[in-house]
């Protein structure tokens, strides 16, 4: 099977494949990352993402996958102090994925998948999720991309190594110098079995995470491929289950 792109074909095909289709719709970020990656990381990473996996996924896919349009905006309101972010509000990002559940419903599709690509959509995408699958009649599945990168250090971390060596190997002008850090990073240890979230400590971290200077475009190659593999999997998976 190929992979149907959503926006380039005619409502016909859709409205013949979706009844049977598996719907991929990554979910993105504009959002600023550091001095040295493009606003649009988070973005680009899930729909990279997103598109290699299906690809690959459908050489052993049981039904047609349609990968629609990444949705570029995410909840990124903490990002909003350091400029450079287009963010919705949680309550907005939790209404417009509803909407576009809904819309892929009422056009006959009855599996999704929404594929992420920032940790502040996390909560509002299985929340969407859930909602949806009772309100639509739909199987809806919420994976977090960078689930698939296996055991590897501060993954996803924020415009780290992680992302930083990502966007390197797909998007060379997209990551810039790191400059030195203004103050060293601050312990900031760990709460077992809790999530923390805290405004003041993105400040005290520059607004990015870990160290993207140790960033190289051969490990994000390496790192994407990994990525892309497991994500397959799951896709093909999906495909069998939903």
């Amino acid at each position: 099977m190929t992979v149907i792109h959503w926006a380039d074909v005619s409502r016909e095909t859709l409205n013949e494949v979706l009844p049977e289709a598996l719907v991929v719709l990554p979910v993105g970020a504009i959002e600023q990352h550091g001095r040295h990656l493009a606003t649009g990381t988070d973005a680009l990473l899930a729909a990279t993402a997103a598109e290699r996996a299906a690809t690959l996924a459908a050489e052993r896919a049981a039904r047609p996958l349609v990968l629609a349009p990444t949705l570029q905006f995410g909840a990124s309101d903490h990002h909003l102090p350091f400029g450079g972010t287009l963010s919705l509000t949680p309550e907005t990002l939790l209404a417009v994925l509803l909407d576009l559940l809904r819309s892929i419903a009422a056009g006959g599709g009855r599996r999704v998948v929404l594929v992420n690509g920032h940790g502040g959509n996390v909560g509002v995408c299985h929340a969407a999720a859930a909602a949806a699958s009772t309100r639509h009649r739909l199987a809806v599945a919420h994976v977090d991309y960078w689930r698939f990168a296996g055991d590897a250090a501060n993954v996803p971390g924020h415009a780290g190594e992680f992302e930083t060596s990502l966007v390197s190997a797909v998007r060379p002008d997209g990551a810039g110098p790191v400059p030195p850090r203004a103050h060293p990073l601050p312990d900031i240890g760990s709460t077992h079995g809790a999530t923390v979230h805290d405004a003041a400590l993105w400040t005290s971290i520059d607004g990015y995470t870990d160290h993207p200077e140790r960033a190289t475009a051969d490990d994000g190659a390496a790192r994407l491929d990994t990525v892309v593999a497991g994500l397959a999997a799951c896709l093909a998976d999906l495909t069998e289950t939903l």
